[in-house]
């Protein structure tokens, strides 16, 4: 049985929306469904015949995670509760996920100790032994009644794209080989020691690479991993947030056909794989395997979970709901994919506030600062009067820290054209309905563009201006680009508001990767948002809020429907 990209979430509950987890496609959430799933399933095969592993991504994305990594963290007294769920639950193995690293090594390692079972990095490689940092396998022993006992290894492998996305956590301490590379290395080792081999991978199986060729390995290279490397029986995908119930990939060498199965995110599916063993020569071989995954939604909460872990959701129900200000009028992120609202404004003014303050003194001082931003969530909304926590935590709902970087005006455009490929062409000016105008993902479509990667940039001191054209063609989309009423000027330097994400390369924007930051403070975001609520009391979006940018066809704005 395996899990995946469980991102902080132990009970249905949406800590932004203060109400039970239900979307769209009535997807329920959090470990505690997961928990009545897995004790069906030990019933219903025999426990001593059944397996649990993760691949990755545990202990970032909710306020419940947030909470017990920086309101109160994680220590010898203090039990992060994704373990303790799983430790309950009777995990045997997980993979390493990149979100693990965000909040430092330190606290990884605290996470670590604090598991009942090993934490598995094939391929997070300490810098100066070269070896594991990890445990790269473990081989459990699973003793069916009546029967031989049978050999399980269990390989974790972690996402090459951590030394991008956590350089600042990782560099000079770690390095991150490719998960092809690292799977020919410890599988035919592993191999005959053990009957069933099976890889928990944080890497998605679609190939695709969000950093492009910033890397020398692929982000999501499962596929490749069962094609290229013989000896694997099946692989626990995760990283990609997609649900895959079973994928039969071919190996290139052995032509035998390896299982992979994802169980989508979060805890709403669980991935089940059926391995059926005969005996030859007095050795278990495996005669099949067939997964599918199990929607959480069919069950109740294991009340053996949410009694153990209920004090610490209410801990985090009282700090989500807490007051820190107010605001005089209401803003909403709904309408930000297709329009300039305030509620981005908002994020921006914030980033290029804290960046201007920081770099007061320095050589950068002088420079015009603007800020970037995406619509990461679209129920984000700020109400009018009091303020809390999760209203603000709602607009900023990653853990990214804040950057700055230096960008030329040609930078600046190159940085909008590569923004615009959000948007699809369009041959008039509407009305139009705001799907049909975007590229965003939907579900789990393979392909298109997350709102999260359409970054929306402001001017702080001065306003940035500029129109997307969609009857122009892709890389000639940003028309009218002006700083301060002035068109841009090519040359001209600026100091760019960035998250950590995407100043690492993540996305594959231009003019990122490899720009030094000059600003980095290792702040949350979503920190500072709530620090300046706190700070100054009241938001009064008649101070930050403007229209800058606009759709436009041939000139002319273009109609969104909704």
């Amino acid at each position: 049985m395996g899990t995946t990209d469980l991102h902080g979430n132990i009970f249905n509950w949406d800590y932004y929306k203060a109400a039970e987890f239900d979307d769209a496609a009535h997807n329920d959430v959090g470990l505690a469904k997961v928990s009545t799933l897995v004790n069906a399933l030990r019933t219903q095969r025999g426990r001593e015949n059944t397996l649990l592993i993760d691949a990755g991504d545990t202990i970032q994305g909710t306020p419940l995670a947030y909470y017990y990594a920086k309101i109160q963290p994680i220590s010898r007294t203090v039990v992060h509760p994704m373990a303790a769920a799983m430790n309950k639950m009777g995990y045997h193995a997980a993979a390493l996920g990149n979100h693990e690293f965000n909040y430092g090594i330190p606290l990884l390692r605290t996470f670590q100790k604090q598991l009942d079972f090993p934490l598995l990095g094939a391929n997070a490689v300490d810098v100066k032994t070269r070896r594991p940092a990890f445990p790269p396998y473990v081989i459990k022993t699973v003793r069916p009644h009546g029967q031989r006992p049978v050999r399980v290894g269990i390989l974790g492998l972690t996402n090459p794209g951590i030394a991008i996305w956590d350089k600042a956590n990782v560099q000079d301490k770690l390095t991150f080989p490719g998960l092809v590379e690292q799977a020919k290395r410890w599988v035919p080792w592993l191999r005959p020691q053990v009957d069933v081999l099976i890889i928990a991978a944080h890497s998605g199986a679609d190939g695709s690479s969000s950093y492009g060729t910033a890397l020398p390995f692929p982000e999501n290279a499962s596929t490749l991993v069962a094609q290229q490397v013989p000896g694997i029986d099946a692989i626990l995908v995760g990283h990609a947030h997609v649900e895959i119930a079973q994928n039969k990939v071919v190996n290139t060498a052995t032509g035998k056909t390896v299982i992979l199965t994802e169980p989508l995110k979060w805890g709403q599916r669980l991935s089940v794989l059926d391995i059926d063993l005969k005996q030859e020569r007095g050795r278990w071989h495996v005669a099949g395997v067939a997964s599918q995954v199990l929607n959480s939604n069919t069950v109740a909460e294991d009340p053996a979970i949410t009694k153990l872990l209920g004090a610490d959701h209410q801990k985090v129900l009282t700090y989500v709901n807490s007051v820190v200000g107010t605001s005089l009028t209401a803003m909403s992120a709904a309408t930000a994919r297709y329009e300039d609202t305030a509620a981005i404004d908002f994020i921006n003014y914030v980033q290029s506030d804290a960046v201007s303050k920081a770099l007061v003194g320095t050589e950068y001082a002088a420079l015009p600062v603007l800020s970037i931003a995406a619509p990461f969530n679209r129920e984000a909304a700020i109400p009018q009067g009091n303020v809390s926590v999760r209203d603000v935590a709602g607009l900023y709902i990653f853990d990214n820290t804040l950057q700055a970087v230096v960008m030329t005006g040609a930078d600046v455009k190159e940085y909008l054209e590569f923004s615009a490929t959000y948007f699809k062409a369009v041959t008039g000016t509407g009305p139009f309905p705001a799907d049909s105008v975007t590229n965003a993902v939907t579900g789990t479509a393979p392909s298109g563009t997350p709102d999260y990667n359409y970054d929306i940039m402001g001017g702080f001191a001065a306003p940035l201006t500029y129109r997307i054209d969609l009857a122009k063609a892709v890389g000639s989309r940003i028309t009218g680009l002006a700083y301060a009423g002035a068109p841009i000027d090519p040359a001209g330097r600026f100091i760019i508001a960035i998250n950590n994400y995407r100043a690492s390369g993540g996305g594959n924007f231009p003019h990122t990767a490899g720009n030094p930051a000059v600003y980095n403070q290792q702040v949350e975001i979503s920190q500072l948002i709530i620090n300046w609520v706190t700070t100054n009391k009241t938001i009064d979006p008649t101070k930050f809020a403007t229209v800058d940018w606009s759709l436009t066809y041939n000139g002319a704005p273009v109609q969104i429907s909704g």
